[in-house]
């Protein structure tokens, strides 16, 4: 999900962003903290006297035209109650600085590490966990864990499943939910994992699970979402990126069985940011234990600047179906559209947190906010969101409730005393970095030069909707852009014999980049299109695209 960035920093006007791009209540965020927040809130208004007269114009600017949200005291993210349990709990304990010690002779007869990285700091915790004990893949092995950044007191927790098929050959996938602030666990739940959680609160089978032809690990990243705890908060992509790097080097040294297979980064949302940012470090290693073939982004945040020009079209109805918004609101929308795509440029030339701040603010409650105080889904344009749900799905609060269960957090070893879908201020962290903004699609050229991309997006889908990700996709600037941007969408059909010609999307590719629109699907395409998310997924790790 993503979250909506007016919830960011938001008071009234929830209007901003996505599901992992999170709406909620700021109200009820903010009565939460205490006096602790003076000395990091005093730090930030001490930056924001030393603006340059460009920056303090922008605030001043957006300020006066959404003085609510600009309003809004920033929050910071307080430390989850935790207790961490002792080494001898788990299974295996994986120590970051005993991998860094390991030294090798190269093919010149020269020493050099085994791995590349700074791992001094890093500790993986592993513990098999019993599926028995909660009926979830019974007979599928699984593991669940840590990684410890030490140094930082920083503490990721990871829930790994076997394929279902076969492990000793099938790809490995790390799956990121996105927000930022929403924990993957979410996608193992609601999504694409072995099991929903269904209004019993207890697991159900799924037969769709991408799991069926793939081992699949499940991070909650950054810290402080999901199960995962720190006292340093994580507040931009590229610190992120770090960790990832680390538990996935790690996580292939205690099982190198998984670490010859190949491995994909799979994500959606805000991973549209994360994902090229977390393959763009790995890929950045020459020596290195993982054996990255390709990422797939689904319904992604990636590049705002072109993105948002499409906000208007969806809502007004150039998608594919009816216009949500009045004649007025999309006017509206248009007018409003030249001055969001100029700070959306501030913030890309600059790269400046206090320049890109403003881009994100206005641009969300002008272009995000219309569409959201109708009460119509940001995440599916066809409905409306489940009442009484902070998150639009009373699906989310299933999975919050089965993962709060003592004897669930006793089975996976969590450390954390409360499980939450979506941590909404570190939605707003991110948001007041400027990270929200950020041109995180510059990575992709040289992406593209060493493994196949795959965008993907559900077409029902507002809030990161299929156009802007075509859109996108065509206006990257790289070798093969001429004819990626001129080749047509071709059908995608089912190829199985049961439904064979069954038309579930389609998709155009040049060279290693390919855009597919899934019929649909919203938001969360393996949710809402769970037979057609697995056979685009299945196919796209099998190599039919490369």
């Amino acid at each position: 999900m993503r979250l909506l960035p007016a919830t960011m920093l938001v008071g009234a006007a929830t209007a901003a962003v996505p599901f992992q791009q999170i709406i909620s209540s700021p109200k009820k965020a903010s009565e939460s903290f205490s006096e602790s927040l003076s000395k990091p809130l005093h730090s930030f208004q001490e930056q924001l006297e030393t603006l340059s007269d460009e920056a303090r114009n922008l605030w001043d600017e957006v300020s006066a035209k959404f003085p609510e949200t600009m309003g809004h005291n920033p929050l910071f993210s307080l430390p989850k109650k935790h207790t961490r349990r002792p080494d001898s709990h788990w299974d295996h304990v994986v120590r970051g600085e005993d991998v860094q010690g390991v030294w090798v002779t190269n093919e010149n007869g020269e020493k050099e590490r085994e791995v590349d990285g700074k791992l001094e700091a890093y500790d993986l915790r592993v513990k098999k966990t019993d599926p028995a004990s909660l009926g979830i893949d019974p007979g599928v092995k699984q593991y669940t864990g840590y990684l410890d950044d030490n140094e930082n007191d920083k503490h990721l927790f990871y829930w790994f499943f076997e394929s279902r098929n076969d492990p000793e050959n099938d790809p490995v996938v790390l799956w990121l939910n996105g927000g930022p602030g929403c924990s993957s666990l979410t996608g193992l739940f609601l999504e694409l994992g072995p099991s929903s959680i269904g209004e019993n609160i207890k697991p159900i089978y799924n037969d769709y699970a991408w799991n069926s032809n793939a081992s699949v690990i499940f991070l909650d990243q950054p810290v402080n979402v999901g199960y995962s705890y720190s006292g340093s908060p994580v507040s931009d992509t590229v610190a992120a990126g770090k960790d990832v790097y680390a538990l996935l080097t790690l996580f292939f040294k205690q099982f190198p069985q998984y670490a010859k297979q190949d491995f994909h980064i799979s994500g959606e949302s805000y991973a549209g940011h994360y994902i090229p940012v977390f393959a763009s470090e790995i890929l950045s290693h020459k020596k290195r234990n993982i054996n990255l073939k390709s990422i797939l982004i689904g319904n992604g945040l990636t590049d705002g600047l072109t993105q948002y020009d499409y906000y208007r079209p969806m809502a007004c109805g150039e998608g594919g179906y009816p216009a949500v918004l009045d004649e007025s609101s999309c006017q509206s929308m248009d007018n409003a559209l030249p001055r969001c795509k100029s700070l959306i440029e501030t913030c890309y030339n600059t790269e400046s947190a206090f320049l890109c701040v403003p881009a994100s603010i206005y641009c969300n409650n002008a272009l995000i906010g219309p569409y959201q105080q109708t009460g119509q889904n940001v995440y599916d344009v066809r409905t409306q969101c489940d009442p009484g749900t902070d998150l639009c799905y009373k699906g989310m609060d299933y999975v919050s409730e089965y993962l709060n269960k003592p004897e669930v957090r006793e089975a996976v070893g969590a450390e954390v005393q409360g499980y939450d879908s979506c941590n909404f201020d570190i939605n707003r962290n991110f948001l007041l970095h400027g990270d929200w903004m950020k041109p995180y699609h510059r990575l992709v050229p040289d992406l593209l030069e060493q493994i196949p991309v795959l965008i993907y997006a559900g077409d029902a889908d507002f809030i990161c909707n299929w156009l802007g990700n075509k859109a996108w996709t065509e206006a990257l600037e790289w070798p093969g852009q001429e004819k990626y941007a001129a080749a047509a969408l071709e059908d995608i059909e089912v190829v199985d014999h049961e439904h064979k010609g069954k038309k579930i999307g389609q998709v155009k590719s040049h060279g290693n980049f390919t855009f597919m629109r899934l019929y649909g699907g919203g938001h969360m395409v393996p949710m809402d299109q769970p037979e057609a998310g697995l056979e685009f997924f299945n196919r796209w790790i099998g190599g039919e695209w490369f």
